[in-house]
């Protein structure tokens, strides 16, 4: 069977090749003794493709006033976050949580921007007491609840509003936020108003301007859209005397699943800042600080999802190969049809079928794969590829279900587990039985 992991990209996978004898390796470390350790389902992530994925975005924006943020919900791994806050990271959160995970990881505060559309008067209050850099204000309704808080805080909450520039990024429905009837943003015809408002409000620091269009983009016209309508925002925003001291112009560059071919960081931030500077030869003023939020792009091809062969269920009509991950270790093929590449770890043993990998959940919709050709023998070792974002980080518990084991591979082959699986306990340990209901 010949390997799919040298699939073209730019940021194809290259942390898991095959060794002399067969084997499926990240960095040199064989799979099948990661599983032998740790047991399956475990992720096991590349340190050092993580981090090479960042770089090309640090060296794309060498020399320019620039802060690469990551997107928190790609991967919130506490070793993952560790891993970027020491390479420089911003990070980008979307819940109370979230911040604390970077705190907790020694993330720095003032390199967190706050996104998403339903933060609670708490999460801000938090967000405002650790010293964040900025709160990405979603609605006209948000900004009177910053400026609530801020206020009731006896602090000013320094802002960006995210605007919606209704840009069609070319993704699935689920993962596009830019266009008009996402729930993101504030509609570029409002925008103006909501920022003449922020202007008047005691409590309120404006910073900046923010747009995100979605995820899994593969092309520059969508960023490029999108930056020119923010540009000319920024222009009206600036004759009424609104000064932005930052643009945030989001992330959503996607990855190599199967034969995507995404432009690559360099081209990414060559383009945007081409664009920057045909915009800052009609402008007075020196060009404000610009941030990216990238999450997939660095952490999506550097994890596959290990996952072992319980039984064969072929038919004349349907093969089913059953396997001991599910749904609720991954999500992203039932909520978003999906597409990962699957490899044996070991070289196949028998003749190619083409098989379906399902999981135990009981929903019709728990699959993983669907008519791949392999060769596969019960207690066959299966590699998830490109399984590093919005994998354990949608995980759930459904069916009572332990989440899975997660595993770091260093740059010398060493594997270090970065989340335990969990137990019976940890499932159960937030609930009580009443005691009327006690025998």
């Amino acid at each position: 069977m010949k390997p799919q992991i040298s699939s073209s990209g730019p940021l194809a996978q290259t942390a898991f090749q095959r060794n002399g004898a067969g084997l499926l390796c990240c960095d040199g470390l064989p799979l099948s003794e990661v599983s032998k350790t740790f047991g399956t389902p475990t992720y096991v992530y590349s340190e050092r493709t993580i981090v090479e994925a960042f770089q090309r975005f640090t060296q794309a924006a060498s020399g320019r006033n620039t802060l690469i943020c990551y997107a928190l919900k790609a991967n919130s791994s506490l070793g993952v976050i560790r891993l970027l806050a020491a390479q420089g990271a911003g990070f980008d959160i979307v819940s109370l949580g979230e911040l604390q995970r970077v705190i907790a990881a020694g993330g720095q505060a003032d390199r967190i921007v706050f996104s998403g559309v339903g933060k609670t008067q708490a999460e801000i209050a938090a967000a405002l007491q650790a010293g964040i850099k900025c709160i990405n204000v979603e609605s006209a309704a948000e900004l009177e609840m910053v400026a609530q808080t801020a206020g009731q805080l006896n602090t000013v909450a320094p802002i960006s509003l995210r605007v919606n520039p209704d840009i069609d990024a070319q993704t699935h429905p689920y993962i596009s936020t830019g266009l008009k009837d996402n729930k993101f943003g504030i509609p570029m015809d409002q925008a103006e108003t909501v920022y003449r408002r922020a202007q008047a409000l005691p409590s309120i620091s404006i910073q900046g301007i923010d747009c995100h269009i979605g995820s899994q983009i593969t092309s520059l016209a969508p960023f490029i859209d999108a930056l020119s309508r923010v540009l000319a925002l920024a222009d009206r925003l600036a004759a009424a005397g609104i000064t932005l001291h930052h643009l945030d112009l989001g992330g959503g560059l996607g990855i190599c699943y199967d034969q995507e071919t995404p432009p690559a960081p360099q081209a990414l931030l060559d383009a945007v800042f081409a664009r920057l500077a045909d915009w800052q030869h009609t402008r007075a003023t020196p060009l404000p600080e610009v941030l990216f939020e990238f999450g997939r792009a660095i952490v999506g091809n550097a994890g596959v999802l290990l996952t072992r062969v319980e039984l064969l269920k072929p038919s004349e009509h349907k093969n089913f190969a059953i396997i001991d991950a599910a749904m609720n270790d991954l999500m992203r093929p039932a909520l978003y049809e999906a597409w990962h590449a699957v490899e044996l770890v070991a070289p196949a043993t028998t003749n190619t079928k083409r098989w379906d990998l399902v999981g135990p959940v009981c929903e019709s919709g728990d699959w993983i794969a669907r008519d791949r050709e392999l060769g596969l023998a019960q207690g066959d070792l299966l590699a998830i590829l490109s399984a590093g974002a919005y994998g354990m980080s949608m995980s759930s518990n459904y069916n009572s279900r332990p989440r899975a084991a997660e595993v770091l591979v260093d740059r010398e082959g060493r594997a270090h587990l970065i989340r335990r699986r969990e137990e019976f306990s940890d499932l159960i340990g937030p609930e009580r039985i009443p005691d009327h209901l006690r025998g």
